[in-house]
């Protein structure tokens, strides 16, 4: 629902604080608190229809709390989190350079790379084409921004 995405990621980054606060995710000490809450105001997808369209990642790309990295990094906690931060898994040099400059992937930096990756980031490895509807990509981030580091969702209606 699209309501419930600012509620659902308040939640969501409550319990993110106290990751970091606990020291247990460095990556997502990028943003403040306020920042983020302010960053995740701004989603505007569907979740449920986020879903249906990260069915169009599954094959690179995990969430959830048995994500795991596989061709490109799990995404859980992606939404705020400093680019090339996931342990374990080997980023392309054009994305650590991004990294190195501070990107965080807020809903806008996402939603410019989902749109078409090479040309957000040339030299990336995603082989992916990209989403060319910005409903598909508001609802892709909306989607991915439920799930904290840990792969937890925080959803209204459980």
């Amino acid at each position: 629902m699209r309501t419930t995405i600012a509620t659902t990621a308040a939640l969501m980054l409550s319990l993110a604080a106290g990751s970091a606060l606990a020291g247990s995710h460095s990556s997502e000490e990028a943003m403040s608190e306020e920042a983020k809450t302010a960053m995740m105001e701004q989603i505007t997808g569907d979740a449920d229809e986020g879903e249906k369209v990260f069915r169009k990642c599954k094959a690179c790309h995990a969430v959830g709390e048995d994500a795991r990295n596989k061709v490109g990094p799990h995404l859980n906690g992606v939404v705020g989190r400093a680019a090339g931060s996931v342990e374990d898994y080997t980023y392309s040099s054009a994305l650590m350079e991004k990294a190195e400059e501070g990107l965080i992937w807020t809903p806008e930096e996402l939603a410019a790379f989902l749109e078409n990756p090479r040309d957000y980031l040339p030299g990336t490895k995603m082989s992916f084409a990209g989403l060319r509807k910005q409903e598909d990509r508001d609802d892709v981030i909306a989607y991915l921004a439920q799930f904290d580091m840990d792969g937890m969702t925080m959803k209204e209606d459980n």
